[in-house]
């Protein structure tokens, strides 16, 4: 990016302590009524987070792990479930219900996602998103303003190029809003324009632009699609997407080895500078040298566990400060036509990928539709989905499946034409609600540092923390989850041969002073481990 000039009429820079983690608290002691398994790692999660942990731990020739999550399966928000029937084979489909493309892939000249590495080491069938591929509604049926998509973009130019000058010359952050404005994009009451924006960006980052950084939305998505590429590709493979995952575990992991446990509820947390204990709702516990908590941000959010001590203020404070985003996925099959086509099938492009529909009154109502019938993803499956997030997904998941239906249905015959048939068959998860995720991958809101956000990922002495929204560069990322266990794998490793080099408790700060991050804080001391000036894998 060549960075604009930017007038502000202050720059102030945030003067921090580190905090260092007190040596006096004793070693945690066992519950006097039972013995504590032993090892030397316990890892909280089997996600990426928590198997791109243990892979690391394994890698540096530590073994003596235990993996533990309540799932009955490897994968955490990687998940997956059977939907409707082949009418063929009268077998179900498998759609995913969390994370579901590979975003940024790889480009010539630069490096590659380690999740496209994973995508192909495992064969995971995926197929390219044409987002150019877009149909157009509002309350009147087709309406074309696809042209509001090129109008978003080239605002979104100027923005981009702002957020170079905030970060590069120690500016105050602000909100995307803000910057959208600036840059003479200001959707108000034209309802196409506001659906436009939404497919643009809330539809990424699971909140507005007014709830979202402008610097760290920039970084976040140059990171990923500038680094590696600007392609998106929808896994459609059968087995599910964590089938990758839970390759990648058994690895180093054998059939039924006693270091992972499913199925497996913790309910507390003990720690200190000489080692932690984890208490499971059975009454069981894991006495651990080091452990690492790959929880949501909406687990820590929510207090699912009991921690003891309790934390501090700086770390209670990052862990409500981001924002942890609902993305929720509402599922149709419908029947097909006399000709063997569906009615979404029928405009000027039947293998039409996305339909993006502006509500005439409400922001985000049932915005956008995607055809899984559509060549090279699941053809003659007749499954159609719509995407809404936050706000929405928080009203979604808390009615009922038949008023959810009934909403959907009355777009789609606004869109369509009223002789649409029924669904034949219909679901959707409910993230918001669930009480092991409590939403679907994080956000970074407006005015937050990085030192603050370098306080989510700090250690509290022998207890690390780890997952997509530790990632400076890649929060709400599959790699972002990779990435973090990776390191913190890593850490652990040299911290159990005490390798001094790699050994070091993560930066951390009591106090935070002002919204803005000093360039001299741009270092892997912060998590910033990634330059968000690369332009490797964009196309122009």
């Amino acid at each position: 990016m060549a960075p604009q000039s930017f007038l502000g009429r202050f720059a102030f820079l945030c003067v921090c302590l580190p905090w260092l983690f007190g040596s006096s608290l004793a070693t945690p002691t066992p519950p006097k009524n039972g013995t504590c398994t032993k090892t030397k790692v316990v890892i909280l999660g089997a996600g990426m987070t928590g198997i791109a942990a243990a892979q690391a731990l394994y890698n540096a020739s530590v073994t003596d792990f235990i993996i533990v999550d309540v799932n009955d399966y490897i994968g955490g928000r990687v998940k997956h479930t059977t939907f409707g029937k082949n009418a063929s084979t009268s077998e179900p489909y498998v759609v995913e219900l969390g994370a579901n493309w590979v975003q940024g892939l790889v480009s010539p000249e630069g490096p590659e996602n380690p999740i496209w590495t994973l995508a192909k080491k495992w064969g995971l069938e995926n197929t390219y998103s044409n987002y150019s591929m877009i149909q157009t509604y509002d309350q009147h049926g087709a309406a074309d303003f696809a042209g509001l998509l090129d109008d978003y973009e080239t605002a979104y130019a100027t923005v981009e190029q702002d957020a170079g000058t905030i970060l590069t010359d120690n500016l105050q952050d602000r909100t995307m809003r803000t910057g959208l404005s600036i840059a003479d994009w200001k959707p108000k009451k034209n309802m196409q324009a506001q659906a436009a924006e939404w497919w643009e960006f809330d539809w990424e980052y699971s909140y507005s632009p007014d709830q979202s950084s402008q610097t760290f939305s920039i970084i976040n998505f140059n990171d990923t699609f500038y680094q590696f590429s600007d392609e998106n590709n929808f896994v459609i493979d059968q087995r599910g997407f964590n089938y990758m995952i839970e390759g990648e575990a058994y690895t180093f992991l054998t059939p039924n080895d006693t270091r992972l446990r499913l199925s497996t509820n913790v309910t507390s947390i003990t720690y200190s500078s000489y080692g932690v204990i984890i208490g499971m709702a059975d009454g069981s516990c894991i006495q651990a040298d080091y452990a690492v908590c790959t929880f949501s941000l909406g687990v820590l959010q929510n207090d699912v566990v009991t921690f003891d001590p309790v934390l501090p203020a700086w770390k209670q404070a990052s862990i409500e400060g981001m924002q942890m985003g609902t993305y929720t996925k509402i599922f149709f099959q419908f029947p097909p036509s006399a000709d063997g086509t569906f009615f979404w099938e029928h405009g000027d492009d039947a293998a039409t990928q996305f339909f993006l529909y502006a509500d005439p009154t409400e922001r985000g109502y049932y915005p956008v539709f995607q055809s899984l019938n559509a060549p090279d993803f699941i053809p003659g499956s007749g499954i159609f989905f719509v995407t809404v997030v936050y706000a929405q997904s928080y009203r979604a998941e808390q009615q009922s499946n038949d008023a959810t239906k009934a909403e959907v249905m009355e777009v789609l015959r606004t869109m369509f034409g009223s002789d649409i048939p029924d669904p034949i068959d219909f679901m959707y998860p409910r993230w918001s609600t669930e009480p092991w995720a409590y939403g679907s991958y994080s956000n970074w809101p407006p005015g937050l540092s990085l030192e603050t956000h370098q306080n989510l990922r700090a250690n509290l002495g022998r207890l690390w923390f780890a997952g997509e929204a530790t990632s400076v560069g890649y929060f709400g990322f599959l790699q972002g989850a990779y990435t973090e266990g990776q390191f913190v794998g890593n850490t652990i490793a040299g911290c159990l041969g005490n390798n001094k080099t790699i050994c070091k408790n993560e930066a951390s700060y009591s106090k935070i002073r002002g919204c803005t991050t000093s360039e001299r804080q741009l270092t892997a001391n912060n998590g910033w481990f990634v330059s968000s000036m690369q332009t490797f894998g964009f196309e122009e």
